[in-house]
Parts: structure tokens; C-alpha cells; sequence
């Protein structure tokens, strides 16, 4: 997030897409609702589903699925044709201007209209009150980046701040809301494929040196590595022989199921390390039983950057042990020693070779966590990123055109299927399907059609029914609710027993590789 949690509340005008933020950030919703409706904040909501932030919005636009990058530029259209954008802003703090202009010329509020499925009113109109804004926020979640264009769609996004000069400033910013806990500092710690901690480039030669100094060692890789969606391919065609997974559980959250069973299933050796028996651990060959956060110390870095210090309150059960304290215990095994004594120290380390947390200490968030980058000790951190300037300089303002999902119905496949969660359980359910009120809340998968769809194929509420998909089929009951809408069906993604990644597609974005879990092609028959 470029901004704070807390600034929601100063924005004019909100923007909402691709995050079914009730449901998936109830704390963060209330800060939406409660501005949109004590104060005087408009709230733009874009998304295929009336998800329950409709009711609190002055606008619901609601898109076919894949076509953000459409609908985003029928936005920009429209606020460059009335010279509605912030020229300031784009003159002194931006580049690409004019690429971005012949891109988005052709545009128009019709032929997004034709794209989208959004009337070219609602296009227009949108357009208009988010760039009149003084303060304009967009908030944004996986609905925006699981997707083959999802870079593009970010990217995209982007360039609706920038023009309209809403960066920089409380209660505007590109904010996305991170979709599990302390994904933020586990990316922070460099936990990706690319990038030592802070985001520091494995391919830079500065950089791998200053790593191989303070851990005291050398030939470190200056090659980034792969990211999830291409090992499991790999372990598939036999290129990968060992996998060490750790506090994930993608034998129910990877795309396109059946493959990535059988992709694990020709693995020499499964490491998992984990809390619960999850539906991966079942299938490795060493499960190393690791805490869960209130059996351990240490910080969580959460959606704004924050850095906090976790507290253990409880002592682990049997053999149990702090992920570090397993990992260290590996290395001492492979033959370099990890000798640290607590969390504390290894923070010590981490903030001595990563700049964006230089200044930051046990000490310093004792009582109140600090947002990076926070380069010294003296130093308060950084609330809201851009406010001067951007690190490189000027922003750059990205021409990019529409793309269509991978994945279009047909006769055969005449629906499309969307994912996503339910407020009462939780990823793949390892902790909260085994929470006895919660699943008395959400006991089972379901598939959510509108009322039209379900006279359409002769279902009624509650039937068993079989979805199926070009890679697979599960069986769940059907709920008729007015929060889908005409040819989309949605299923959430908890339920092993019925798990829609066995549905879903794994085409990757090219950029980020992650896959298209929010598009793909169905069909429903009733279950005999």
C-alpha cells in the first residue's frame, strides 16, 4: 500500500475493485463504510458479483471478468478527453504521457461498453467523480491480479493515480490489500524467487556481495529463481525432484488440481513444515511440525508496511519448534552453522543488510510498529510512499492495451466460473475448518448462480450439482443469490472435499506468474 489503513477515511472518493472487502478484510471494510457512510466519501465499487460493499456504494459497476484493463482505460479516456486530469501531476511527476494517450484513444465509453459489459453512462460518469476528486483512493485485491493481464491490470491502475495526481497525499495512493497475514513481510523478507530481503535484486553484484559478507561465505546465486507456478510443472516433468514446503498447502490452493496432484506425485522427496496435517503434509515424505503465532516471537509486517513485534503467549505443543529455529537446525546439518540466539537477533541482521529497514529495532516497535522504509534510527518511517518524488525518479505511465482471459465459454462450457472466499473460513481451511462455530457459520463449498441462471438449467436451491471445467469436476450444493449475476457462477476455494482449483486455470500472467484463478470456462449438470 502506498498509503495507511487509517487513510482510507480522508479519501473523497474511494475505488474498490477486485477485493470483496467485507468478506476478505472486515476490519479494513469498516474503515470503507464507515466513511462512506458517516462522512461524505463516494465509493466507486467495480466487480462482477454484488458482493455486500454494493450497498454502501454510490456507484456499482459491475465488469465481465477479465476486462479491467478495458474498463480502466474507458476511465482514462474519458478524464484525458474533458481535461479532467491532474496536468501538474503529469508534467512534473510522470513520464509517457503521450504513449499512454494514443493508446487509450481508441477507448471510448462505447467500445468499453462493448468490452465490459458496464454501460458507457456508468464509464463517464465513474471517470467524473473520481478524477474530481481532491483525495481520490483505489483499493485493490486479487480480483485485480489473478489474472493472465493481472501486471497489466496493477500497472493499469497505476496510471489512474498518476494522471488523476492522487498519490502521495492522505487518504489517496494505490493501496493493495494483502490477501494473508504477513504476506507483506514475508515478501519484505525476501521471499521470492528474484530478490534478497528488502527487495534487493539477486542479479545485482553489489548487492550478492554485500549478502556474502555478512553471512560469511561465497558463491552465493546472482540467478533468480522459480516462482511456485513453475515448480510444480517442473516436479511434473521431472526437472524438480525434492520440494521443501513451508506453512502452504497447495495440494487445495494450486490451480488446475489434478495436474499438480499428479506433478506431486512424481517428486522424489516431499518436505513439508507445517502446523496442522494439511492435504499436503499427508502426502509428504518428512512433515517438520513447526508454532503457530502465539507460540513464537518475532514481527509481522501487515498490508501498510507496518512492522510489528509478536509476542509468544503459549508454550508449543510436543515437538513443535519456531520455523528459524528448524531452518537453522537444517543448516548446522548442511554445514553452516545459523548460531543465532533468539527472533531479535536475527531482526538485527535483517536490518543491517536491507536499507528499507536500516532504522528499524526491536526497541523501536515495542509498543507501536513503524512503516518501512524507515532508513535510520532517528527516522519515524514512512507512512505514505511518493509524497516527493518516486524512487526512480519519475513515474512511469505504462500504454497498455486489452487482453482477453485465456479462457472464453463455449456451447460445451457455457458459464464462467469466479473464486474467491467467504468471511467464515479461510484459504485452504488448515485452522479454520477446524474451528467448530466457524463451521457452523460455512460447513460446505457451494455454487452461488443467479435466479435467471438457475431457471435457465432447471436447478433449484440447494441441489446437489456437478461443475466441471476443461481439467476436472467437482460436486457441491447450488445457492441462488442475488450477488451473482447472469453467466458467472462462484465457488469459494476452502473446501478440500470440493475444491474449485480443480476447475480453475493455471494460465500465468506473464510478468508476476500468477494464475488466472478468477476466469475460466463451466458447465452444471444436477448430480445424479
Amino acid at each position: 500500500m502506498t498509503n495507511t489503513i487509517a487513510d482510507v477515511e480522508e479519501a473523497d472518493v474511494i475505488l474498490v475493485t477486485g477485493s470483496n472487502t467485507t468478506e476478505n478484510h472486515p476490519v479494513i471494510s469498516s474503515f470503507v463504510k464507515r466513511a462512506a457512510s458517516l462522512k461524505d466519501t463516494k465509493l466507486i465499487l467495480v466487480d462482477p458479483r454484488r458482493i455486500k460493499l454494493a450497498e454502501h456504494a454510490d456507484m456499482w459497476l459491475r465488469p465481465n471478468l477479465g476486462t479491467d484493463v478495458a474498463w480502466i482505460n474507458g476511465l482514462l479516456h474519458v478524464i484525458l478527453k474533458e481535461g479532467l486530469y491532474d496536468r501538474d501531476f503529469v508534467e512534473n511527476r510522470t513520464q509517457g504521457f503521450e504513449a499512454l494517450q494514443e493508446m487509450i484513444e481508441k477507448f471510448t465509453p462505447d467500445y468499453v461498453s462493448e468490452i465490459t459489459g458496464i454501460p458507457s453512462r456508468q464509464i463517464i460518469e465513474a471517470a467524473r467523480l473520481y478524477a474530481g476528486a481532491e483525495n481520490g483512493a483505489i483499493l485493490y485485491c486479487m480480483g485485480i491480479t489473478q489474472h493472465i493481464s493481472g501486471t497489466d491490470n496493477v500497472k493499469s491502475l497505476a496510471n489512474l493515480a498518476m494522471v488523476s495526481g492522487n498519490l502521495g497525499r492522505p487518504g489517496t495512493g494505490v493501496n493493495p490489500l494483502r490477501g494473508q497475514n504477513n504476506v507483506q513481510g514475508a515478501c519484505d523478507m525476501g521471499g521470492l524467487p528474484n530478490v534478497f530481503t528488502g527487495y534487493q535484486k539477486v542479479t545485482d553484484a553489489d548487492t550478492v556481495g554485500k549478502m556474502e559478507s555478512a553471512w560469511n561465505t561465497t558463491g552465493l546465486s546472482d540467478k533468480a529463481g522459480l516462482p511456485v507456478t513453475e515448480m510444480i510443472p517442473r516436479a511434473h516433468s521431472g526437472e524438480i525432484k525434492a520440494l521443501y514446503v513451508i506453512g502452504e498447502n497447495p495440494l487445495v490452493s494450486d490451480p488446475d488440481l489434478n495436474h499438480a496432484e499428479e506433478s506431486f506425485s512424481h517428486l522424489d522427496f516431499l518436505v513439508v513444515q507445517d502446523i496442522f496435517m494439511t492435504e499436503t503434509a499427508q502426502k509428504a515424505d518428512v512433515v517438520l511440525p513447526t508454532t503457530c503465532f502465539a507460540e513464537r516471537d518475532g514481527t509481522f509486517t501487515n498490508t501498510e508496511r507496518r512492522v510489528q513485534r509478536v509476542r509468544k503467549a503459549v508454550h508449543p505443543p510436543g515437538a513443535a519448534r519456531e520455523d528459524w529455529r528448524i531452518i537453522a537446525e537444517i543448516s548446522r546439518r548442511m554445514g553452516y552453522p545459523m548460531d543465532y540466539k533468539n527472533a531479535s537477533e536475527i531482526f538485527d541482521e535483517l536490518a543491517s543488510v536491507t536499507p528499507s529497514y536500516a532504522g528499524l529495532s526491536y526497541a523501536r516497535i515495542e509498543r507501536e510498529g513503524l512503516h518501512w522504509p524507515c532508513p535510520k534510527p532517528e527516522h519515524p518511517g514512512t507512512p505514505i510512499l511518493h509524497a516527493q518524488a518516486f524512487p526512480i525518479g519519475r513515474g512511469n505511465l505504462h500504454a497498455i492495451d486489452y487482453i482477453p482471459p485465456a479462457e472464453q465459454v463455449n456451447d460445451e462450457y457455457p458459464l464462467y466460473l469466479t473464486t474467491g472466499r467467504v468471511l467464515y473460513q479461510y484459504h485452504t481451511g488448515s485452522m479454520t475448518r477446524r474451528t467448530e462455530g466457524l463451521n457452523e457459520r460455512a460447513p460446505e463449498s457451494f455454487v452461488e448462480i443467479s435466479p435467471a441462471d438457475a431457471e435457465k438449467y432447471g436447478l433449484q436451491e440447494g441441489d446437489k450439482i456437478r461443475i466441471a471445467s476443461r481439467r476436472g469436476e467437482i460436486m457441491a450444493r447450488m445457492t441462488i443469490s442475488d450477488k451473482a449475476v447472469d453467466g458467472t457462477v462462484f465457488i469459494p476455494f476452502h473446501y478440500a472435499e470440493a475444491a474449485a482449483n480443480r476447475l480453475t486455470n493455471s494460465a500465468l500472467d506473464p510478468v508476476s506468474k500468477i494464475p488466472e484463478y478468477k476466469v475460466c470456462a463451466v458447465k452444471l449438470s444436477r448430480a445424479a
